[in-house]
């Protein structure tokens, strides 16, 4: 996939709203594979709901979001899943880590379906991200920062043209937001993937090429 396109697209609970102002909403934006973007909010302005419209979990909104001129309102359901595991990945917000599970199963999970990495290639991003102590820790055992991470490489497990990143790094410091960018950055590049990023503040500091406000 090379473009995500929305065009005049507005939650269903905004819809009735006057003076709306936004960059993203009611408006034609288009999202361009190999392009970093930083989507700035403050709570209760649809960041994340605008995440779940482009990766196919909630339909509550007006307007259309087109895939490279196709409207993902068409998709069936096998398309979807076709779409989520080889066109878009994403770092949840909430992480929808299974808790009782360990953090190297909650990756496993998804890299057993796509096998993308291999087992050294994961133990060495929970090396970089310095949590290779919590491999066989279960997840609700790990701090929200730490589950972060662990959301991160399971994402990451995955070809994908676009990456959307919701709120990646809010419970991290200086430090590991760094490490979480680096690698975010370098995955990236190394699949000339689109970068989409969502921030109520603090944001990952990448040169992005678009800000926008919503």
């Amino acid at each position: 996939m090379n473009e995500i396109k929305l065009h005049y697209v507005v939650p269903e609970i905004f819809a009735q709203r006057e003076g709306l102002s936004s960059d993203i909403w009611r408006s034609d934006i288009v999202f361009e594979r190999g392009k970093s973007y930083l989507i700035k909010a403050v709570s209760g302005t649809g960041k994340s709901s605008l995440c779940s419209y482009m990766y196919g979990q909630r339909g509550d909104y007006r307007g259309d979001i087109l895939f490279d001129g196709e409207n993902i309102s068409s998709f069936t359901t096998n398309r979807w899943c076709d779409v989520r595991q080889r066109e878009i990945s994403i770092l949840f917000q909430d992480l929808k880590l299974f808790g009782e599970l360990t953090a190297l199963q909650n990756v496993e999970i998804k890299n057993n379906i796509t096998n993308t990495k291999s087992l050294a290639e994961i133990v060495s991003l929970f090396e970089e991200l310095g949590i290779v102590d919590k491999l066989h820790a279960r997840a609700d055992h790990m701090s929200f920062g730490q589950q972060q991470r662990v959301a991160l490489i399971r994402a990451l497990c995955q070809p994908y043209d676009f990456i959307l990143l919701d709120e990646p790094i809010s419970h991290l410091d200086d430090c590991n937001s760094d490490i979480m960018r680096d690698i975010v950055v370098r995955e990236a590049k190394q699949r000339g993937a689109g970068i989409i990023a969502t921030s109520i503040g603090k944001h990952m500091n990448i040169d992005y090429d678009i800000c926008l406000s919503l």
